[in-house]
């Protein structure tokens, strides 16, 4: 008689999680800022695009600080708007096990090569982490030697800051580094 193993037919057994890897960053040889978020959510991964969920205010904060309509641009032309003033993107972590989009969620995370930005991106100011969970690594990424800022996460989930309150914390981050 065959052995089966009880606990691998266990209805409601969790499942490994699959490994979950980001978005490669966005940036150019002109990049003096970096706006690090945490992990893409499933939106985000999905359309392969960051800030893809509809929700999240990322594009429009950038569209209120520069006045240019972000949000009704095509995703290539939003990222060459970031370029050309002198804005990076990337997250903090590479690759994860996470269950739908909280970064709550986020389990088994692989960190990005952080100290290869310097190379990357020479004219390199500062580092702006996007959300608590992204400024866990603040540590990591001051010890670049570069100034580092926590901004308040663009999240849907951040409901507790007003869209004003968060555009007033980011545009004080941008004045800062002279970003247009």
């Amino acid at each position: 008689m065959a052995r089966h193993s009880i606990i691998a037919e266990r209805p409601g057994r969790d499942k490994p999680k699959p490994l979950l890897r980001g978005l490669p960053p966005v940036l150019a040889p002109n990049s003096r800022l970096i706006v690090l978020g945490s992990f893409p959510g499933q939106a985000s991964l999905a359309a392969q695009q960051y800030y893809a969920h509809p929700r999240n205010q990322f594009w429009p904060i950038l569209a209120a600080l520069w006045n240019v309509p972000l949000p009704a641009l095509p995703y290539p032309e939003r990222l060459q708007v970031l370029r050309e003033r002198g804005l990076a993107l990337w997250d903090v972590y590479a690759a994860c096990r996470r269950e739908g989009s909280l970064d709550s969620a986020i389990e088994h995370a692989e960190l990005n090569d952080l100290a290869g930005l310097r190379q990357a991106a020479p004219q390199l100011q500062a580092v702006a982490h996007n959300g608590g969970e992204s400024a866990r690594c603040m540590r990591i990424t001051g010890a670049l030697g570069w100034p580092v800022h926590k901004l308040p996460s663009t999240s849907p989930a951040n409901a507790s800051w007003s869209f004003e309150r968060k555009l007033a914390a980011w545009r004080d981050v941008f004045q800062q580094h002279g970003l247009p």
